[in-house]
């Protein structure tokens, strides 16, 4: 008896839902949920509902670590899951931030020292793929995890802070996410050179 013929394109279009099925599981729904929230959160703020707009905050960032514990729980990381979720980080943080260092709720440094060392890091990623031509490693480190902790808080307190009618009072969490956030940039710097110099020793002699 002849075995029976498959059509490629018909066995593609079979296994094509089996692989969206994979990448939009519920870490990554969780992760583009945090994402979606940031319009409604900036929205929120532009309309002066501090309080909605600190509900929406709070709910975002709490998705932030029930994503990683899920996507471990349940065995599920995915490569664009290891994109999505720093990605969703810098959004909803830097955009936050941003905001709130326009309505006088945080002083302009912490928003300077923060976009200055993503900035580093970004830069830093691309130069290290281009000498290198792989893709660098992009796993977070402990620092990088506690200054994104900081900055969350930073921004939680200008939440309260502006629902007073008065900038966030907070000189001490201020000074921390500060030193703990230029810690992070250098110790990935540092890592990114020790890369470097494993890939291409040739560009240290």
């Amino acid at each position: 008896m002849a075995a029976p013929v498959h059509n490629p394109a018909q066995v593609a279009s079979a296994k094509e839902p089996e692989g969206l099925t994979h990448l939009l599981n519920v870490p990554n729904f969780l992760t583009l949920c945090r994402v979606g929230s940031v319009p409604i959160f900036l929205s929120l703020l532009s309309r002066h509902h501090y309080s909605a707009a600190m509900y929406i905050f709070v709910a975002a960032a709490l998705t932030d670590g029930l994503d990683g514990a899920v996507a471990r729980w349940s065995d599920t990381r995915t490569e664009l899951g290891a994109f999505l979720d720093p990605f969703a980080d810098k959004v909803m943080v830097v955009s936050a931030l941003v905001v709130l260092t326009l309505n006088g709720s945080l002083p302009g440094y912490i928003l300077s020292v923060v976009a200055i060392r993503d900035l580093v890091i970004v830069g830093g990623y691309f130069m290290l793929s281009f000498f290198t031509g792989e893709r660098a490693p992009m796993a977070p480190s402990i620092l990088g995890k506690l200054s994104t902790f900081f900055q969350l808080a930073c921004i939680f307190a200008a939440l309260i802070s502006i629902g007073r009618g008065a900038p966030a009072q907070c000189p001490t969490l201020f000074f921390v996410t500060v030193a703990v956030t230029s810690a992070s940039g250098i110790h990935y710097g540092y890592q990114g050179l020790v890369w470097l110099r494993w890939r291409e020793p040739e560009m240290f002699k």
